[in-house]
């Protein structure tokens, strides 16, 4: 599993584990949460860092929408606590990839797309 795929993991972990707890305990996914995934996993894929991609909490572009930001730092200030307990492997990946030093260029890959 590369980053970009381990990233997609985690998000959709972390937004599992939100959902549970505040709208769907006894069920998949709820409507509002399956769009704020599948919006991450786009701008993850959309990234223009590609491999060098930071963890977005330390990027200095922020791709997000501003309500898709307040939604996914809900998620990720609720759920990111007890990732620990409940995938302890991708929480340290997390951790280990918040501790690498950003790209020093702001320069778009070739598969960058505008903010949708």
């Amino acid at each position: 599993m590369n980053k970009q795929q381990r990233e997609k993991h985690t998000i959709e972990k972390m937004i599992d584990i939100y959902c549970k707890a505040m709208h769907q305990p006894d069920k998949v996914r709820c409507e509002q949460c399956e769009r704020l995934l599948q919006y991450s996993i786009q701008r993850i894929e959309k990234c223009i860092h590609g491999k060098d991609k930071p963890v977005c909490a330390k990027c200095k572009i922020h791709c997000y929408r501003p309500q898709m930001r307040e939604e996914i730092k809900k998620v990720m200030r609720y759920a990111g606590p007890k990732m620990i307990f409940k995938h302890p492997i991708l929480a340290i990946y997390h951790l280990l990839d918040s501790f690498r030093r950003q790209p020093e260029t702001m320069k778009p890959q070739k598969n960058y797309k505008e903010r949708t």
